[in-house]
C-alpha cells in the first residue's frame, strides 16, 4: 500500500497539474545596484548549514524512496548533490524503516560523499495510529544509520493526511514526541507545504529541533496531489477547496525569523536563482528545492546537473547585480514587497 501510494505520488507530481496557483516570490521585488562595486568572479555562493559545508545554500528537500522506481531517482539526485556540493534529503523513510526489503532506494545515498544529509520520517508516526506502534527514538537512530545521515527531518504533513484517504490524523501529543526524538537524534522539523507560523516556530525550538524547515505555500499543493488520487467526489471536492491553503514560504519564514533564532531553511515554490535570493534576503540560510527538479532528475542525471548549475548561476548573478559578494550579505539589501504578500506581512 505505501509503496504504490509512494509512485503515486511522484507519478502525479510529474504528469499532472499540481502547483499552488500563486507564487509569492513573485511579489518580492529587489534593488538593483547600477555600480555593485564588486567583481563577479570575486563572489562565493559557499555556505555552511548545520554543520556542512556547501558550495551553495541549496539543498535537495526530501521527495522520494520505498518503491522500485526511486532508487533510479535517489542515485541519480544523490550523484546531482555530490557533484553540486549540496545537502541532500531522502523522502519519508517509513516504508523501509515497516519493511526490511524497500531499504536499497535509501540505503544507496550512503555510497555519495554528500556535504550534508538528511534523514526522513513523518509527524503522524510518531503518534499511534489505527492502534499501530508509533515510531520512537529506536526508529529515529535507524533513519538515520540507514543512509549514514546527518540530521532528520521529521516532517509535520497534516494537510495532506487529513484529506487522503488512509491519511494519519492524529496529532494530540505530536510535540511532546518530537521532543523524545530530538533528545536523542539530531532532528530539523520540516513542513510540507503549509507553512509554519511564529507559535509553531516556538513550539519546535522547545522541543529541540536544531532547524526549522518552513516548507510554506508557494510550490507544490499535496492536497492537489491528493486531489489527483482520490476516487470519491465528496473528498476530491474537500481536497480542491483546500488545494491552496497555507501560509505563504516569505511569510512563514519572516514571522519564524523573527520569533526564534534557529537556521532556516526556505522550502516551498523556489523554482530560480532570482527567487533563492529573495529567500536569503528574508533570513533564510538555506532554500530546499524538491518540485523543480523532481522532473529534471526524470530526463536524467546531466539535467538535473544543468539544473542546479544554472540555479547557481542566476544566483551569483542575481548577487553581483545587488552587490553582495557572500550569500549572507543579502540579509541587508533592500527590498519592496508588494501585492497579497504585502497584506500578508502588514497584519503582523
Amino acid at each position: 500500500m505505501i509503496e504504490s501510494r509512494k509512485e503515486d505520488h511522484v507519478d502525479i507530481c510529474l504528469n499532472e497539474e499540481v502547483e499552488i496557483k500563486k507564487n509569492y516570490w513573485d511579489e518580492i521585488k529587489l534593488h538593483h545596484q547600477s555600480a555593485p562595486e564588486i567583481d563577479l568572479d570575486d563572489i562565493s555562493l559557499k555556505a555552511n548549514f548545520l554543520g556542512g559545508r556547501l558550495d551553495a545554500p541549496i539543498v535537495i528537500a526530501g521527495i522520494t524512496g520505498g518503491y522500485g522506481g526511486a532508487a533510479e531517482l535517489n542515485r541519480g539526485l544523490a550523484k546531482t548533490a555530490e557533484k553540486m556540493g549540496i545537502g541532500f534529503g531522502v523522502g519519508s523513510q517509513r516504508a523501509a524503516l515497516e519493511d526490511e526489503r524497500l531499504r536499497d532506494s535509501y540505503e544507496l545515498i550512503s555510497d555519495h560523499s554528500i556535504p550534508l544529509v538528511f534523514g526522513n520520517i513523518g509527524a503522524p508516526q510518531l503518534i499511534s495510529q489505527n492502534d499501530e506502534e508509533p515510531f520512537g527514538v529506536q526508529e529515529a537512530k535507524k533513519a538515520l544509520d540507514m543512509i549514514g545521515g546527518d540530521y532528520l527531518a521529521v516532517h509535520f504533513n497534516y494537510l495532506q493526511e487529513a484529506v487522503q484517504p488512509e491519511g494519519d490524523t492524529r496529532a494530540k501529543g505530536v510535540m511532546n514526541a518530537l521532543s523524545e526524538i530530538s533528545d536523542h537524534v539530531p532532528t530539523i522539523a520540516k513542513e510540507t507545504g503549509a507553512g509554519v507560523s511564529s507559535a509553531t516556530a516556538m513550539e519546535f525550538r522547545d522541543a529541540g529541533v536544531a532547524a526549522i524547515d518552513v516548507g510554506g505555500m508557494g510550490g507544490t499543493s499535496f492536497s492537489a496531489v491528493e486531489y489527483h488520487r482520490l476516487k470519491d467526489e465528496r473528498k476530491k471536492k474537500i481536497a480542491k477547496d483546500l488545494w491552496d491553503w497555507g501560509i505563504p514560504t516569505p511569510v512563514s519564514l519572516i514571522e519564524c525569523r523573527g520569533s526564534v533564532s534557529l537556521p532556516m531553511m526556505a522550502t516551498g515554490g523556489i523554482r530560480n536563482g532570482v527567487q533563492i535570493a529573495k529567500a536569503l534576503s528574508l533570513g533564510a540560510d538555506v532554500v530546499g528545492i524538491a518540485g523543480g527538479i523532481l522532473p529534471e532528475i526524470d530526463k536524467g542525471e546531466n539535467a538535473s546537473l544543468q539544473y542546479i548549475e544554472r540555479l547557481k548561476e542566476e544566483l551569483k548573478i542575481t548577487m553581483f547585480l545587488l552587490g553582495c559578494e557572500r550569500p549572507k550579505d543579502l540579509c541587508d539589501i533592500d527590498k519592496v514587497i508588494t501585492g497579497e504578500l504585502e497584506a500578508w506581512i502588514g497584519r503582523r
